[in-house]
C-alpha cells in the first residue's frame, strides 16, 4: 500500500534536517494518513478509504462524500475513487431525470 491519499491524492514529500552545525541529511515528511469509513449518501452504502486528515477536513467541510467527489478533480483521485465518483454521478442523474 502505497502512503498516497485516494481523495487528496497527497503524497511523501522529501527534504532535509538541518541540524545546529548546518549539517544536512536527507528525511521523509509523511501525510498523516487514517483508514476512515465513509458514507454515500447517493449510493446508501459505506466506503473504507485510506485518506489524509486534511482531505477528511475538506470532506466535511463541502458536505459529505458525494458532494466532494463531485467537485474533485479526477486526476488526483485513486482509481477506486473514480469508480465511486462515476457511481455517484450515474445515481444522481438517474435521481434528478426520475424528479
Amino acid at each position: 500500500m502505497s502512503r498516497v491519499c485516494e481523495l487528496t491524492g497527497k503524497g511523501v514529500m522529501t527534504g532535509n534536517n538541518v541540524s545546529h552545525a548546518n549539517n544536512k541529511t536527507r528525511r521523509r515528511f509523511l501525510p498523516n494518513l487514517c483508514q476512515v469509513t465513509l458514507i454515500s449518501d447517493a449510493l446508501g452504502q459505506r466506503f473504507r478509504l485510506r485518506v489524509s486528515a486534511h482531505a477528511l477536513r475538506s470532506v466535511e467541510h463541502r458536505g459529505g462524500l458525494d458532494a466532494f467527489l463531485l467537485k474533485a478533480d479526477e486526476n488526483e483521485l485513486s482509481m477506486r475513487a473514480r469508480l465511486l465518483r462515476r457511481q455517484i454521478a450515474k445515481k444522481t442523474a438517474e435521481v434528478a431525470a426520475a424528479a
